[in-house]
């Protein structure tokens, strides 16, 4: 009777187990389904940003192609068979461009009657040139051309199959006025959209998923690609988007407008759609199919409670077994085995992610840097690095918690985060902020990182930094001092920290010392510590030391004989380098005071021009000198003030008879274009990401450049060596 009751109790509590596991597998489940959603939200959010992005850059960039030779339009009006050849410098200025011409107002050119549109466009590989106007043409007729001349503003047209070429194209117009300010006609660019599709069906958020681009008022520009059942499905999901009785609400963040539907084949599927930002406003939507969403969440919840049904069914017969034939119940422990193998593999491969080479800077006299690691076991979490660029040198170093094995692969992931920010940012709050997020996603170790981030302006003496919850460093001069900094929490801790900048004026002939907490901490055979005073005390009794070689090997010595045979308990690194700039006799300098209207580039040629004649510059060098600094200056003008905003712009020319620097100062909103990457121009057209050329012409151009935000300033600085002709 006794077992009977006690067999009952067990049922009992095995009922209640399985009651109260599903009940927590329904919480998870719910749970989880909102982290899908929202995963899903942010997804397609990500995905119309990005394609939208793309798209609209795309077209801009054939619109910023016409804008270039606005100059030379205007320039030609007097000459009505040269429009011709203005209208081939805008065809060849881009890709994506099929045809373009100007449709000239009714007899604004009498000789040529009362309808002239000298078009220019690409057939079979060849440019060629036609007058298109006619009894079968008249443009006059079209809305478009009447909106653009009676509105005065530039306008886009849908999609349509155009007659000349056959293929699918939006035209952009542009209304183009005389030096009387009257309109005298509007200059179209015929665009392709057979990138579109490309752009549309690259890299799904999910494999079945699809997006479709539509017109502001809702018309089909591009779809997916062949696909019948999937456009039996964007006829749906157009009408429904042009259906206003329909009601679309917002996504949780805002962003979008969000529906749900029925495929066709009977599949629930959810759409996000929003309209473009600027001109066109397109709209573009993506599909997400609720089956790919969720279904391997319920499959895994459906064989959970399936394994849990077995499970409990044997757990129900191992407690009769209990209490029928087992009293006790031995348990084992299980010992897991450390893997030691191949660490010394595991060590070079982290001392080759170091910087290796000394002097790595040969050719510069203004920095000297030096650094070194001695890991405790092969491989550790400490790390440091350091780079130069556009006069600009990065450095970091950190110290990961932890030791052995997990901490050396933390810290190669932070210093590949660290590298890949730092190679297009010149904020260290921003590459901080950049590193941190990145780490504490999956950071189910809960593994965190002390780091410091610095950079400093090599003309200037300006240094930048941010400190998570590193040692702070030391400032060697004619006195020792810490560097003042914040201390913040380390990197992988919240992804919500925010990380601010620091900065100050390294003196010349300064040193700057860096340490991790392996120097201090390091302990004698009585496990008394190294120290932070022992570090300072040897520091000021060598601020004449030369080098930072000299300076990191002295104290690893000092470090070396206080511990004496104690074994080395965390990775000790350093790092240090001296500031040593170089002062030059300025012999010239001039300055330049221009608004941000591209009419005051003329201006700046002939100054530029002043310039180099005044300092005997080669002519070849001299040309080259002024199209770098008219790239830079024209995306000053057009980018640094909002639109219809007027703005000053101070270009300045300062030079030692050796080298020449053009100082360009705009005081509209922070910009860097050292900061963007740098366009690959080994890629195709279609494959390379737009933006960069630019900054890619100056850099060729010019020896180094440099951008720094002072006082509500934009300085970019370009410099050029050169020889006297």
């Amino acid at each position: 009777m006794l077992k009977l009751l006690k067999l009952r109790k067990g049922l009992t509590l095995i009922l209640l187990a399985a009651l109260l596991l599903e009940l927590i597998s329904g919480i998870q489940y719910y749970y989880m389904h909102g982290i899908l959603s929202d995963e899903m939200e942010k997804r397609a959010e990500l995905e119309i940003t990005i394609k939208a992005m793309v798209t609209t850059s795309t077209l801009n960039l054939a619109v910023n192609s016409l804008d270039g030779h606005l100059w030379d339009i205007m320039r030609s009006l007097e000459y009505p068979d040269s429009m011709y050849g203005v209208s081939e410098w805008v065809l060849r200025s881009h890709p994506n461009l099929l045809g373009c011409g100007m449709a000239f107002v009714p007899y604004y050119y009498p000789q040529k009657g009362r309808l002239y549109e000298p078009y220019t466009y690409w057939m079979d590989g060849k440019v060629k040139m036609k007058q298109m106007a006619g009894e079968q043409h008249d443009y006059t007729k079209s809305t478009s051309f009447q909106q653009s001349c009676t509105s005065g503003i530039s306008s886009w047209t849908d999609a349509y199959t155009d007659n000349v070429t056959g293929r699918r194209i939006v035209t952009y117009g542009r209304p183009i006025r005389d030096k009387r300010g009257g309109i005298a006609g509007v200059f179209g660019l015929d665009i392709s959209l057979e990138w579109l599709s490309d752009t549309l069906n690259y890299r799904h958020m999910y494999p079945s998923s699809f997006n479709v681009l539509l017109t502001e008022d809702g018309k089909l520009i591009a779809g997916p690609k062949k696909d019948i059942k999937k456009w039996a499905d964007v006829e749906k999901l157009v009408n429904i988007i042009n259906n206003d009785s329909i009601d679309k609400p917002w996504s949780r963040s805002g962003k979008t407008r969000t529906f749900s539907f029925k495929s066709f084949n009977g599949d629930e599927a959810i759409v996000f759609f929003h309209h473009f930002k600027g001109k066109p406003k397109w709209q573009m939507a993506v599909v997400c199919y609720e089956d790919e969403i969720y279904g391997p969440l319920r499959k895994a919840r459906f064989r959970i409670l399936l394994l849990m049904l077995i499970g409990f069914s044997a757990l129900g017969y191992i407690i009769y077994r209990f209490y029928k034939n087992v009293k006790n119940l031995q348990q084992t422990q299980l010992k897991q085995a450390q893997i030691d193998g191949e660490l010394h593999i595991a060590h070079d491969i982290q001392s080759k992610m170091l910087p290796t080479t000394y002097p790595p800077f040969p050719d510069r006299t203004d920095v000297d840097v030096f650094g070194s690691l001695v890991p405790a076991r092969e491989v550790g979490g400490d790390m440091f690095d350091f780079f130069m660029r556009d006069e600009k040198l990065f450095f970091c170093i950190g110290d990961v918690s932890g030791k052995g094995v997990p901490a050396a692969m933390v810290m190669a992931v932070i210093h590949a985060l660290f590298r890949s920010s730092s190679a297009h940012e010149n904020s260290p709050s921003r590459i901080m902020h950049q590193i941190n997020e990145t780490a504490c996603k999956g950071n189910d170790t809960n593994m965190f990182v002390t780091m410091f981030i610095g950079v400093l302006n090599l003309p200037t003496g300006r240094l930048r930094y941010c400190n998570a919850g590193h040692d702070k460093p030391i400032i060697i001069n004619q006195e020792v001092k810490t560097l003042e900094a914040k201390a913040n929490l380390p990197v992988g801790v919240f992804d919500d920290v925010r990380y601010e900048n620091e900065e100050c004026f390294l003196p010349a002939n300064s040193m700057l010392f860096l340490y991790t907490d392996g120097l201090t901490e390091a302990m004698d055979m009585k496990r008394k510590q190294f120290g932070k005073e022992r570090v300072m005390q040897y520091l000021s009794e060598n601020t004449q030391t030369s080098t930072p070689t000299q300076l990191l090997e002295g104290m690893g010595e000092a470090v070396k004989q206080f511990c004496g045979s104690a074994e080395q308990s965390d990775d000790l690194t350093m790092m240090a380098f001296r500031y040593t700039p170089r002062l030059e006799e300025i012999i010239f300098d001039e300055e330049i005071v221009l608004s941000n209207n591209v009419r005051d580039v003329t201006k700046l040629n002939e100054f530029v021009k002043s310039v180099t004649e005044q300092l005997n510059i080669d002519k070849s060098l001299s040309r080259k000198m002024r199209l770098a600094v008219e790239e830079a200056v024209v995306n000053v003008m057009n980018y640094a003030y909002p639109e219809g905003v007027t703005g000053e712009i101070r270009v300045k020319a300062v030079s030692n008879g050796r080298f020449i620097c053009f100082v360009i100062i705009d005081f509209g909103q922070p910009f860097d274009p050292t900061g963007i990457v740098k366009a690959d121009t080994q890629q195709s057209a279609e494959d390379r990401p737009i933006g960069g050329l630019g900054v890619l012409l100056v850099r060729e151009l010019m020896d180094s450049v440099n951008y720094e935000r002072v006082d509500g300033k934009n300085i970019f600085t370009m410099r050029k060596v050169f020889k006297q002709s």
